[in-house]
C-alpha cells in the first residue's frame, strides 16, 4: 500500500515521500496518527495545498532539535556504580540511569532517547554515548563512571599518603634535633 508521508519517520522517509509499507502499519498506525495519507490522486493534490505549512512545522522541530543538540554536546556526567577493586561493575549503567544524572544537571533528556548499541556500561572510565534527537540529530556526551572499589582505593591511597608523611616528619624532626 503507498502512502504520502506528512512528516519525517525514522527508517521510512521524508516529508512529502510517496512510500510502500504493509496495509497494516498504513491503517492502524500512520493514517490514525495523521503521519501519513493514502496515496490517491485527491491526497496528492489536497498534500500540495498544506505542504508549505507542514514543511514549516518540521523546519521548527528541526530547529529546536539542532538547539538541544548544541546544549547537550560535551556535558560530562558523572556516575557512582558499585564495584570491585579491578573496575567492573557488580550490575551496569542503563540508559535510565543515564538519563536520570542529565535531568539533575537540568537537560531535558528521555530514557528513550539514550542510545547504547553496545549495550549497557559494565565498567569503570570514561564513555561517548549518543543522544538521538530527531532522525540524523544526535548529541554525544561523555559518561564518567567511578567504581565504589575506585573510591575506596582513591581513599586508602591518600590515607598511606598523609601516614608516611606524617611517620616522615617526626623522624626529621627527631634527627635535628640530635645535631
Amino acid at each position: 500500500m503507498e502512502v504520502i508521508l506528512l512528516e519525517r519517520i525514522e527508517n521510512l522517509g521524508a516529508l512529502g515521500e510517496i512510500v510502500s509499507v504493509r496495509a497494516g502499519y498504513a491503517r492502524n498506525f500512520l493514517v490514525p496518527k495523521k503521519k501519513a495519507k493514502m496515496a490517491t490522486k485527491a491526497n496528492l493534490v489536497e498534500f500540495e495545498t498544506i505542504r508549505a505549512e507542514l514543511e514549516a512545522a518540521e523546519a521548527v522541530v528541526v530547529k529546536a532539535a539542532e538547539a538541544r543538540k548544541a546544549e547537550l554536546d560535551n556535558i560530562t556526567v558523572t556516575i557512582t556504580a558499585n564495584s570491585g577493586t579491578e573496575g567492573k561493575l557488580f550490575g551496569s549503567v542503563s540508559p535510565a540511569d543515564i538519563a536520570e544524572a542529565l535531568v539533575a544537571t537540568g537537560a531535558k533528556v528521555e530514557r528513550s532517547e539514550v542510545r547504547m548499541p553496545e549495550g549497557p556500561i559494565r565498567d569503570t572510565g570514561e564513555h561517548a554515548v549518543d543522544i538521538h534527537l530527531l532522525t540524523g540529530i544526535d548529541a554525544t556526551i561523555k559518561v564518567i563512571v567511578i567504581g565504589d572499589g575506585e573510591i575506596s582505593s582513591i581513599i586508602e591511597e591518600e590515607e598511606e599518603e598523609e601516614k608516611t608523611d606524617a611517620d616522615a616528619t617526626p623522624e626529621y624532626e627527631e634527627y635535628t634535633a640530635e645535631r
